[in-house]
């Protein structure tokens, strides 16, 4: 009881990211810095054990409870029960095969909210002493090197490397959830086109990135852009954010 206790004060903690600028790899069309206000993080994913907890005191988000709309069928199906992750899952692992609509719920619950895509993309740009480590060539390979890796969604959280504004798991652990994960493919318009999702994940999707080289940030983009708020798969999992004030 009280390691599971030490592990939800620990993971519930928070850290401030700056107020800063970078130019995205996708969604501006003037490549023009795009400002992000400083904002609190939480320093991992949200964890099985967490998770669990909220469980408990909203049901109706049970694997048994949930309805259609808000969640797919994988929705936490690796999960022993509804109320139990089982024994092959380490409880501080993050949770995953969670839809937004439920990644959301969680976080409004803790007085928070899901981070947006700007915010996440300007804290995972740093590394261990760079604000911005994007042209940095061991940054990107330590990224594809994961990308290569299998099942490291059953790893514990905090074994990656703490980046410059104290957060562990931006990339080594799962992709996660953004509260506006489909707006840069919301329409075909970002590309000039009226294709949504078809060209996504062929490298014609990529000709209005600001960097073609920086394969790793467009496989991400690219794995947003496929996504529907219902959805749920493996590796995917979130963490929450909070205005700064």
């Amino acid at each position: 009881m009280f390691i599971a206790a030490s592990l939800w004060a620990q993971n519930s903690k928070m850290v401030l990211v700056k107020k800063g600028a970078y130019v995205p790899l996708y969604g501006t069309v003037d490549k023009k810095p795009v400002t992000v206000n400083e904002f609190q993080l939480d320093i991992y994913p949200v964890t099985n054990a967490q998770f669990q907890d909220f469980l408990k005191k909203n049901p109706e988000y049970s694997k048994a409870k949930i309805k259609g709309i808000f969640a797919d069928k994988s929705y936490l199906s690796h999960w022993e029960s509804d109320f139990s992750y089982g024994k092959n899952n380490l409880s501080n692992a993050p949770v995953t095969n969670v839809s937004w609509f439920v990644a959301k719920k969680y976080c409004e619950c803790q007085g928070k909210r899901l981070p947006t895509l700007d915010e996440w993309e300007y804290a995972a740009m740093a590394d261990e002493k760079r604000t911005d480590a994007r042209t940095k060539e061991s940054y990107t390979k330590y990224i594809l090197s994961w990308y290569e890796k299998s099942k490291t969604y059953a790893n514990p959280v905090g074994q990656t490397f703490k980046n410059y504004w104290g957060v562990y798991d931006m990339h080594g652990l799962v992709w996660e959830w953004t509260s506006d994960f489909n707006s840069i493919f919301l329409s075909g318009e970002s590309r000039k086109d009226k294709d949504t999702d078809k060209n996504l994940f062929c490298g014609s999707g990529s000709v209005n990135a600001t960097d073609l080289m920086n394969y790793a940030a467009f496989m991400r983009y690219a794995f947003r852009g496929s996504l529907k708020a219902k959805y749920t798969t493996r590796n995917l999992g979130f963490r929450c954010a909070k205005d700064f004030k």
